[in-house]
């Protein structure tokens, strides 16, 4: 099987400009491509974690992948998927981000020797000229195409900003430079980026000639990534003082059985021949399968180590109802009002719950306990003696706290 058609197989392509020619530069490692990351965070989430997959298995069969950090386009910011503008972010803190990005990547790339590059947009896009701008690119993108973009209809009835209206001309020039200065002849992006990804493609065909490499290949991937990377209580993010190991682990523990063997197929670097086999797993064979999903996962983000740990404590949480390595949250004498702390609190102090009011619900619909005892009443509290040898905290089902003093 070649690259290409094992990136079929896993699910991983929705469509592409000129299959032939892709299959001929990323089967015989020819292809230097690019995904992008705007700095929206200080931490990589799951969404992106996907693309990171992507290109570190790319990687691995010869090709080159360059990780664009968004400092410029992180400046405007992205209108796709999104019903409201974005809100604006420093320079400071856009900086900030980028540098956690690149420890993060380093991770999963491998950016010695050449074999992959890690380059920031706002090396070019700042200092461009806006007469220059309008004069070299503006003739090449069409207002009436750009306004036929599912990024743009989704936000005409509540209004597009004109600053989020030069976000395809920006992603757009970020191929054509990338393409000048690096060789960049390949651009991989979620299904939601289709548009901005083409526009790229015409500006370079467009400036170069229609002889310019330029492919596009869109993934299902990442908007697919972005929808798995929340939960409700926020991102599950690939920094572990975000997101605990254990919680990682968890997280995919908890997919549903219809999207396991997805996840397994698309995310993780095990033989295909041995997914097809767990297609026929069924009832506890999918726990199996959740297992390994969550394992092969956490080691590939947080290490063997942390993997081995996360998986060693929810097996013993759920065969005894403790765990020594489960996540904990320690207490402080000023989280006691009065000598107690009560309930709500416990949840949102552990991050069980992002409110007081998601809190109150969560005991209100009996998915609350605490040692092992359901807590019916929002108003229960607890002294300080209570946290003497620590108290399991669980909402749900599978979503554990230890509260120490």
């Amino acid at each position: 099987m070649t690259v290409y058609d094992e990136l079929v197989a896993r699910g991983l392509i929705a469509q592409v400009t000129d299959e032939e020619e892709i299959k001929e530069l990323i089967n015989n490692g020819k292809a230097t491509f690019y995904i992008g990351f705007d700095p929206t965070a200080d931490s990589l989430h799951v969404g992106h974690f996907m693309a990171l997959c992507l290109m570190k298995r790319l990687q691995m069969a010869g090709n080159k992948p360059i990780a664009l950090i968004g400092g410029g386009t992180g400046m405007i910011g992205d209108p796709s998927g999104r019903t409201d503008m974005r809100q604006m972010m420093t320079p400071e803190t856009i900086q900030h981000n980028c540098d956690c990005f690149k420890e993060q990547m380093s991770r999963f790339i491998d950016f010695s020797e050449g074999k992959a590059l890690m380059v920031n947009n706002a090396d070019w896009l700042m200092d461009l000229n806006y007469i220059e701008v309008l004069r070299e690119v503006g003739p090449h993108f069409s207002v009436n195409r750009m306004l036929t973009a599912e990024c743009y209809k989704q936000r005409m009835e509540k209004g597009l900003s004109f600053l989020e209206f030069n976000y395809m001309i920006m992603q757009s020039y970020d191929f054509y430079a990338l393409f000048q200065k690096y060789g960049c002849n390949m651009q991989f992006g979620g299904d939601d980026q289709w548009s901005n990804m083409l526009g790229g493609t015409e500006l370079i065909r467009r400036k170069l000639g229609k002889d310019a490499y330029a492919m596009t290949i869109t993934l299902l991937l990442n908007s697919e990534g972005k929808k798995m990377g929340k939960t409700q209580s926020g991102a599950v993010w690939l920094d572990p003082n975000k997101t605990s190991p254990f919680d990682f682990y968890q997280y995919w523990r908890n997919v549903a059985d219809a999207d396991v063997l997805r996840c397994i197929r698309m995310l993780t670097f095990l033989p295909l021949e041995e997914i097809d086999k767990m297609d026929a797993w069924e009832g506890a064979q999918l726990n199996r399968a959740k297992e390994i999903l969550a394992y092969e996962l956490t080691k590939l983000v947080h290490g063997e180590a942390e993997a081995a740990k996360a998986q060693d404590a929810a097996k013993a949480l759920f065969s005894s109802g403790n765990a020594a390595d489960m996540p904990s949250v320690t207490l402080m004498e000023d989280d006691f009002a009065d000598g107690a702390v009560d309930i709500l609190s416990l949840l949102v102090k552990s991050g069980l719950t992002p409110s007081r009011s998601e809190a109150r619900r969560a005991v209100e619909q009996g998915g609350v306990s605490v040692d092992g005892e359901k807590i019916t009443d929002i108003k229960t509290a607890y002294g300080a003696d209570a946290f003497t040898d620590g108290m399991v905290l669980k909402k749900g089902k599978k979503n554990f706290r230890k509260i120490l003093l």
